[in-house]
């Protein structure tokens, strides 16, 4: 079976190269209104957006983020951290997807939204890359404070968003087949 939705997820790609040109309002809401039509647990929607689109913090927070992956225990995360010149990718626009602190499933639910906003990217040619380094940023809180969020909620992910900067390959990429078993 095969449709627009199915061959969208399908040619879905991480970009990590974008123009610095920003994205138009009317991209951004379609996007964002795509991760509030995400499911959640009992319908609780127990997320918060917020969209950086002033590059200081952005830079702010790669900067701030690198730092601390090379202060890591993890060989691979200093090694990320010395070879990832910014882990947004000079992304122009990022979402951070906050969720509420007294909710068990806010993790997951946030989960869902940002691949509802990484497939509807795709579906209006916008490149997108879901960045958990953030969560370095994240630790502290004078960094968190920058933010703005809304009492009670906790930053998890970021999503760097933006015209995508090379060309790249269409088609489905190759994945692994043998991960599935059915019990009948």
């Amino acid at each position: 079976m095969e449709n627009e939705v199915i061959k969208t997820i399908k040619n879905r790609r991480s970009i990590r190269n974008y123009k610095e040109e920003q994205i138009k309002e009317e991209e951004l809401k379609t996007i964002l209104e795509a991760g509030i039509q995400a499911p959640s647990a009992n319908n609780l929607q127990p997320w918060h957006f917020t969209v950086v689109q002033n590059k200081e913090l952005i830079d702010l927070m790669s900067a701030e983020s690198k730092k601390m992956m090379l202060k890591s225990d993890n060989p691979k995360l200093v090694q990320m951290g010395e070879n990832i010149p910014h882990i947004f990718y000079n992304a122009p626009t990022v979402i951070i997807a906050s969720g509420k602190k007294d909710i068990e499933s806010a993790l997951v639910d946030c989960a869902a939204a940002i691949e509802n906003m990484l497939i509807t990217a795709e579906s209006i040619d916008l490149g997108g890359v879901w960045i958990g380094l953030t969560r370095f940023f994240f630790q502290k809180e004078e960094n968190v404070k920058k933010l703005d969020l809304p009492t009670g909620y906790k930053p998890f992910y970021a999503v760097a968003l933006g015209y995508k900067g090379e060309k790249i390959p269409t088609g489905p990429s190759k994945r692994k087949m043998d991960v599935i078993n059915y019990i009948r």
